[in-house]
């Protein structure tokens, strides 16, 4: 832990205080720092950060080169370089990767895979320590999803096993609604859970909540001093204002034209391709031809999206981006309009198409079932 702790101080890694605040850490006020749930000092993630660290921090610290010899391929170790690096340069380590921590590992499938008394219940804390904040909120929502997805189910089940007689008309208008209102519900209950575990795990703070606090904490005035005097300077300078102002807007804009990018290139590549569809499923009569059509239609639609999502990844390397976080911000809006358009777009086209519920219902129907087969395939 000693090595971890001083390869964190070196990397002036941000850790979450026991006051709130995240400030440089450091190994000799390590009491100081909030733990994980499960009680160590650092998180999965920032183990993995400082090993990687100490590992590519292995220099050539001599006044010359070192020869080195690896099946009968020599090659040099120059000044200052990281050896891991030139190790990956010349191709003798292909990739770097951390391994699994056994005891955990095995925990966790008995206690989270292999728990069949409760489908829903997750040790999310445990999960968090090990796999990080982002995996951790993942498996949080789905958990919350698929316990919420009962009144739903439930509710679709009734409307089509009960028969409401002379109300049968106002049933599918009461279930929208229903669907509708579940949806606000849900997406409110997540948000709630959602920032009770970020503050749980000490993610979700304040900066100006604790900033009043600050002549009361002598171990921590000097960082608070040089953030004061950070501030200063950047006041005092209103062309490195302007100069961010700028770089900012021209992120938004970058931002803007690559979302039209992807959302025009979904136009002009599927709407042709929906159009001929539409045609060939309208001219086709028997119900085996029309599976195998919608079967050749989603696999396409898969080729597409894989496509759109390399593209989108693309496009953010040249956005003005701060930071990873950032990124993924734009990665998903991205992700999220090339998967809305290219999932509804034929649905759309296909209800203007028809004009007739038994019809769309049909569509539907195919391309869940078929969905199934080929999302299993894939």
């Amino acid at each position: 832990m000693g090595i971890l702790g001083r390869a964190a101080s070196e990397m002036q890694m941000k850790k979450l205080t026991c006051i709130g605040m995240e400030l440089q850490f450091e190994w000799e006020q390590v009491a100081a720092f909030v733990r994980q749930p499960d009680g160590s000092l650092f998180s999965w993630r920032e183990r993995f950060t400082c090993f990687r660290y100490l590992i590519y921090g292995i220099v050539n610290k001599t006044n010359s080169e070192i020869s080195l010899k690896f099946d009968d391929k020599e090659f040099y170790w120059k000044q200052n370089e990281s050896l891991l690096r030139r190790l990956e340069d010349e191709g003798v380590v292909k990739l770097v990767f951390p391994l699994h921590e056994e005891i955990k590992r095995k925990q966790l499938l008995r206690n989270w895979a292999l728990n069949w008394h409760d489908f829903t219940w997750q040790p999310i804390d445990e999960v968090y320590s090990y796999f990080g904040t982002k995996i951790a909120t993942y498996f949080a929502f789905l958990g919350m999803y698929t316990r919420w997805l009962f009144f739903p189910a439930v509710s679709g089940l009734a409307t089509q096993l009960i028969d409401f007689g002379s109300f049968q008309w106002l049933v599918l208008p009461a279930f929208f609604i229903f669907v509708i209102s579940w949806a606000v519900f849900f997406l409110q209950f997540w948000k709630r859970k959602n920032s009770a575990l970020l503050a749980r795990w000490g993610i979700n703070y304040s900066f100006a909540e604790y900033k009043a606090s600050a002549n009361e904490l002598e171990p921590i005035r000097h960082y608070l001093s040089i953030e004061r005097e950070e501030e200063k300077n950047f006041d005092d300078a209103p062309a490195e204002k302007r100069r961010l102002q700028r770089n900012e807007w021209s992120g938004v804009l970058l931002r803007i034209r690559n979302n039209a990018i992807i959302v025009l290139g979904i136009i002009c590549l599927q709407l042709p391709f929906e159009l001929a569809y539409a045609h060939l499923y309208e001219k086709t009569e028997t119900e085996a031809l029309r599976y195998v059509l919608t079967a050749l239609y989603l696999v396409a639609i898969q080729y597409y999206t894989r496509i759109g999502g390399k593209v989108s990844v693309i496009l953010i390397k040249y956005e003005n981006n701060q930071g990873e976080q950032s990124s993924a911000d734009s990665l998903i809006y991205k992700v999220f309009g090339l998967y809305f358009m290219q999932s509804y777009i034929g649905l759309f086209y296909h209800a203007s198409l028809y004009r007739d519920i038994l019809t769309l219902r049909k569509v539907l129907i195919q391309r869940l079932v078929v969905s199934q087969g080929v999302g299993k395939s894939d």
